[in-house]
This record gives structure tokens, sequence and C-alpha cells, in this order.
């Protein structure tokens, strides 16, 4: 059993590198097995999510290699394999199997996706889709059971009831090979989606529209391996200016892409947060007279739900009264009682999360109910008096690469503590 423990109130100051974006990364591996030979990914985070899909893919019969942010993925010897327990209910994007394993033998045996608890997060617009190119879709015994009729799909028109970046993606997945056009309405817009599509497209494929709400995806016969570097992950970028924001005193969050960040960056600067933004990199610099700031959770390009629990540290130290509102996953509030413990002035009214400041907080043991959350406790246990001990800390390996070392690096005194369980 891990726990992160923190020695909190001190500056930090220096570099943090940010890694390549997990939320493509969990859809960029998945998509590899599409190819008839090996692809290449660039800038892959070295995180729990990766090793557990490299497990996955190994399963199937991929060979597979992981080495310095690298990733060669050799997809020659993948079989259909039933799928539907183990890894595949560790991590929520297990799903992006459904469509690539449809897409490229017809049929597919996936287990019901895992992940973080955020609230209800059905699959039901993947099923939808899945069925608009021809798949019969069912669920036997917790598992989805995808099959076609002569192992081939074909293009069709899909509306999205609502935006939904999975399905967007997993449609997109088991559309590439499909006879005909497949035209994604609605779709997500969010970068990653694009990260996908250009890898897709690098392997042969011919998709137009990528990051508009109208994606269009002419079938193609056969997908090739090639290199793709990955994108920066704009959600681990967006915490450590966070961080650095409020326990910061001098931090340089570089490998940025601004454009990916407006709405979170106009949400610093209303806050009152002194930044210096260049091309690839952002300097936090120290800020006083932090002002209280509403926010409310959006579809990209809107501000993204990721970002929600990150921030509200940062929102805990502002002089006023603050309310968070988030309309993509409104259950995401189990870190608020965690911040209760260490003192903080916040609570849940309804489907709003209410701040007052400024708060002083102190060190507490607290644990991570989620991916994000997990974050959101680093940062109040960097800003905190005395010790911070977080426990179910694989929700934070999860998606922060090499989080221990890159705080040590800018000057946190926090470490990784394994205790052995008593028989």
């Amino acid at each position: 059993m891990k726990k992160i423990v923190i020695e909190g109130n001190r500056p930090l100051s220096g570099e943090v590198m940010i890694s390549g974006a997990k939320n493509s990364a969990v859809a960029l591996i998945p998509a590899a097995i599409l190819a008839d030979s090996p692809v290449i990914l660039e800038g892959v985070p070295d995180i729990q999510d990766v090793h557990s899909l490299i497990e996955i893919l190994e399963i199937m019969g991929a060979n597979v290699r992981f080495s310095n942010n690298v990733l060669e993925i050799d997809p020659r010897g993948v079989v259909s394999v039933p799928m539907p327990s183990g890894k595949i209910n560790s991590l929520r994007a297990s799903y992006y199997f459904m469509g690539t394993l449809l897409g490229k033998f017809g049929e597919a045996v996936v287990g019901l996706p895992g992940g973080c608890y955020l609230g209800p997060r059905p699959i039901d617009l993947h099923v939808k889709g899945f069925e608009a190119l021809g798949a019969k879709v069912t669920n036997e015994h917790g598992a989805m059971y995808l099959r076609t009729e002569d192992q081939t799909l074909h293009g069709n028109r899909v509306f999205m009831d609502v935006i939904s970046v999975g399905a967007t993606i997993n449609i997109m997945l088991a559309a590439v090979k499909a006879k005909g056009q497949t035209v994604i309405e609605n779709a997500a817009r969010e970068p990653e989606i694009i990260d996908v599509a250009t890898l897709l497209n690098n392997m042969g494929a011919n998709i137009r529209g990528a990051g508009t709400d109208v994606i269009r995806i002419e079938g193609v016969d056969q997908l090739h391996g090639c290199r793709h570097f990955m994108i920066p992950d704009r959600i681990e970028a967006g915490t450590y200016l966070a961080l650095a924001a409020a326990a910061g005193n001098g931090v340089k969050v570089k490998n940025v892409i601004y454009e990916h960040l407006e709405s979170f960056i106009a949400k610093l600067q209303e806050i009152g947060v002194n930044m210096k933004i260049s091309e690839d990199e952002i300097e936090v610099y120290p800020s006083t007279n932090l002002k209280a700031a509403n926010l409310m959770t959006y579809p990209y390009p809107g501000f993204a739900t990721d970002l929600q629990q990150p921030l509200t540290p940062l929102l805990l130290m502002t002089q006023g009264t603050a309310e968070i509102t988030d309309t993509i996953y409104s259950k995401r509030v189990n870190h608020v009682p965690e911040l209760a413990r260490m003192g903080a002035d916040i609570s849940v009214e309804g489907n709003m999360i209410i701040l007052n400041g400024p708060n002083k907080l102190h060190g507490a043991e607290v644990v991570a109910s989620d991916l994000r959350a997990g974050a959101c406790l680093v940062i109040a246990g960097l800003i905190a008096e005395g010790t911070t001990t977080i426990y179910n800390v694989d929700y934070i390996l999860r998606g922060y690469d090499h989080i221990i070392e890159k705080l040590t690096a800018i000057g946190a005194r926090i470490k990784m503590v394994e205790e052995v369980e008593a028989e």
C-alpha cells in the first residue's frame, strides 16, 4: 500500500517539463493495433494507465517495447481474444479496444470499463455509434460483445446526442476501415481527438474535420505503421500552473501549448496570477491580492472538468467567495470533505461547490478518491502547514508522470512511502 507524505509550506522554484497527454496516450495505444506494421509513439507518459494498456496489448499478442517515453508497438501478432476482466477493469479508456477490435476484426469481447468514479458515465453513445456502423452489441455477464454479420462495418451518419470525447474517438477508431463514409455530427473538439486523427491519418486513414463538430471519415482497406509524436498533456500543464500559482516562488512550466489552455489561463488571469506566456512555456511569478472567481466547466474549448479540482486549492487562497459548478461530472466533489479536513471553508450545496477565502490549510491524513482529486490534495499539501499524508495514491500514478521527481526538483519535500500490510 503506497502513500504520499508532504512537508508543506515551502516555496517552490525551478522548471517543470510537461509530459505527453494521458488522454491521448490511452487512445493512441489501442489505435496502433489497427496497423499492419509497427507503430512508434514518442513522448508517451510513464504512467500506470500506459503500463496497463501495454499488458493488455501483450495479452492480445502484440510485441511491445517501452523506454525513455518511446513506445514501439508491433501489432502483427494481435488476435481477437476475449478481454472480459483484469486490466480492462482498471482503467476507463479500456473501452477504446471496442472500436479498434471491431474495426480490425469485425468482432470484440471487452469488459466494462473501470477508472475513477465520477458519477454515472454510460457508454450508450459508443454503442449507438457501433450499431450505426452495422455492429450488434450486447451486454453479457458484465462484458460487451460486439459482432458484425460479415466482419465488415459500413459507414453511416452518427449524431452525438451529447458531446462525448470517448465516444467520438471510439467511433472514429471503428470507422477508419469501414466501407464508405462515416460522418460524426456534434463531435467533441478536444485536442486529443486531433492527436488521434493525426496518428490515424499518418497510418493511411482518411479523416477530415477533427477539432470541429463534424468529422468525416472515408474508410480505407489497410493501415500501416508510422512514427507519431504526441501532444503535451494540457491537464498536467494546468495542474502545475495552479500549483505554481499557489505554492511557487517563480516556476516555469515547459512544453505547453497555450491554445489548449486558453480558458484555464484566462481564469488564472481573472484570479490575479502573475504570468509570462511564451511560445511553448509559461512562467508563473509570486502573486499577491488574489481574488475569488466563479467557474463553470464545459466541453472544450470551455474550462476543462479535469482542471476543476486542481484549481480548487488556489481558489482557497483567494479573497472572497467562489462558486464551482461542474456541468460535465456533477459528482466530482469527493475532494471537498478532504480539503475540509485540512481546514478549508468549503462545502457542497446542490450541484455547486462553495469556497470562502482566504484559508490557511494545515496538514492532515486524506484520501484520494480519483485522479484529479489526488492532484488537488497534492497541491493542498504543498501549501499547508505541517505534514500531509495522502492515501489511495494509485489514482494519482494513473495520470501524472514522475510526479514525485518533478516536484522534488522544484524544492518540494515530498516522498512516496510503501507500507507492508500486517498479516
